[in-house]
């Protein structure tokens, strides 16, 4: 399978067209971001780092039963997917509190939630990605209830199988995003599940193992993600 046109060049990846108007390839680049896009640098190592970290979630998804649009790693930076419909509302699943929750309300970083919380935020960079509910993504026509129901559903499962793979490596996984599109009108994880996306905390020092490293600037951040990897089986080479 090889690239055709640029479909997409988003902040860390690319999205290409293939031969097979089903499938695409995404491109993990060594672009890092924050402050919604404002500050921008290159990491050596991230596109492969995530690439790889991604692919085996995926894969410990499906074998799980959840449905993701991953279908082959093509290189250490390129992956085959499926093409999909995307929800412009990602789903966002809190087991502790950290980041716009603590600012939001105030709480202790690393403060329990029992049970864990499940947010949505529309995807606009200009706007920030405000924080929505299923009412505006429903009338706005963003998502049908039934939609937003089995992205829901699919999010809790998600953490179930994720929790225990990331405690049994003992690390924390604090919290997540994810994204759904639809394929052949069946609701499909999307997008990539990498420490860009998730807030993952050593067990006992509460080291920060994600891409706060680089939006606090604590340095080591690809190091961060490495060992991440390396705790839960993750294969970089």
């Amino acid at each position: 399978m090889q690239r055709q046109k640029l479909l997409y060049k988003g902040k860390a990846k690319s999205v290409y067209e293939t031969e097979d108007n089903d499938l695409l390839i995404l491109h993990f680049r060594d672009d890092t971001s924050a402050l919604d896009g404002k500050r921008i640098e290159q990491l050596a190592r991230k596109g492969v780092v995530n690439n790889r970290f991604n692919a085996f979630i995926m894969q410990k998804l499906a074998d799980a039963g959840i449905e993701t649009h991953f279908e082959e790693q093509l290189s250490d930076d390129e992956v085959l997917v499926k093409r999909l419909e995307m929800i412009p509302v990602e789903c966002v699943v809190r087991n502790f509190a950290a980041g716009s929750l603590v600012r939001r309300l105030g709480l202790e970083e690393g403060q329990e939630l029992t049970p864990p919380t499940y947010e949505l935020f529309y995807k606009d960079d200009g706007l920030g990605d405000p924080m929505v509910n299923e009412s505006i993504s429903i009338s706005l026509g963003w998502a049908t209830d039934a939609q937003l129901a089995k992205m829901k559903e699919l999010s809790h499962q998600v953490n179930q199988v994720l929790t225990a793979l990331f405690d049994a490596g003992d690390l924390i996984l604090v919290d997540f995003k994810l994204e759904f599109g639809v394929f052949h009108d069946r609701i499909v994880l999307g997008d990539e599940f990498s420490p860009d996306g998730c807030r993952i905390w050593d067990k006992v020092t509460k080291k920060k193992l994600d891409k706060d490293r680089f939006r606090q600037s604590l340095g080591d951040v690809i190091e961060g993600y490495e060992e991440v990897a390396k705790r839960i089986g993750v294969p970089l080479s």
